[in-house]
Order: C-alpha cells, then sequence, then structure tokens
C-alpha cells in the first residue's frame, strides 16, 4: 500500500456494492474469496471510466491480471454495503500497478485494501503489448496522481 491510512475519497473510482448474504461463509463473515471478486468490480469499472473496455474492442489489446494481493483489516458481514475504490499507483509502457480498498459503510472505515498487477495483453495475437496511448491519455484525466514510469 503507499499510505498506511488510506481513506476511500482517495481513489478517483469508486462503486457500491451491497453485501450478499450468499457471500457469507462458515465463520460467519465473507470469505476471502469474494474480496477479490470486489475489487475486480472495481478494476473494471477503472477501466470502463478510462475506456480501456472500449479501446480493446477497437485494438484488442486490453488488460489481463499478473497478481494480485489482499490484507485483511477487520472482517466484513451481511448485511452491509461497501465502496470500493480503485487506482492506480504507478503505469509504464507494458504494465501498471494498482491499489484498492473496501470501506464498510456499517464500520464507517476500511476494512481490506488490496493490489494488482495488471499488463497490456493483446487478445487476438496471445503476446503482450504496449498499452494504447488513447488509453494513457484518458488514464491521465480520470487518475491525476498516477506515476508514470520509463
Amino acid at each position: 500500500m503507499s499510505k498506511k491510512n488510506v481513506t476511500i475519497n482517495q481513489f478517483p473510482v469508486i462503486i457500491t456494492l451491497p453485501v450478499l448474504w450468499g457471500h457469507m461463509d462458515a465463520f460467519q463473515h465473507v470469505n476471502n474469496v469474494i474480496y477479490f471478486r470486489y475489487f475486480e468490480s472495481a478494476r473494471v469499472e477503472y477501466f470502463t471510466c478510462t475506456r480501456l473496455m472500449e479501446i480493446m474492442q477497437k485494438t484488442s489489446i486490453g488488460p489481463i491480471l499478473a497478481a494480485t494481493s489482499c490484507k485483511y483489516i477487520r472482517p466484513l458481514k451481511f448485511p452491509d454495503t461497501i465502496l470500493v475504490g480503485a487506482r492506480t499507483l504507478w503505469i509504464s509502457k507494458s504494465e501498471m500497478e494498482q491499489e484498492y480498498a473496501i470501506h464498510s459503510t456499517k464500520q464507517n472505515r476500511i476494512v481490506a485494501t488490496g493490489t494488482g498487477l495488471i499488463v497490456a495483453y493483446n487478445y487476438q495475437k496471445q503476446s503482450r503489448a504496449d498499452f494504447p496511448e488513447e488509453f494513457t491519455e484518458k488514464l491521465k484525466e480520470v487518475d491525476v496522481n498516477v506515476n508514470f514510469r520509463a
């Protein structure tokens, strides 16, 4: 994580999701696998806001998740509504690292944080690629604090 005291309002893309009864496990809290689904939903919304999903339709170049992590801070339980934030910490020609946070409205705090390493991938050629310039330009508008690496 980039900062110790992360707050949800530090993320340029935030989605709202319900915690469903079916997300719970036998230990009466949200199953750890579900957190990665929450991150995925925020990641897809981020790529929609930065037009990468639209650009992928034209270029066949899109994101592929190379690695991901989650730090569980407090248990999440039904019923609740969560805010899931996504932001990009850095981006290079072909890779980017994102950060995620899950904020429980019931607990009024961050309950989990995570990261994702995303690689640009040409789905038609089935090989690594560079991110399209159209995407990186839009990303600058959406996520103004992103660090661009050579």
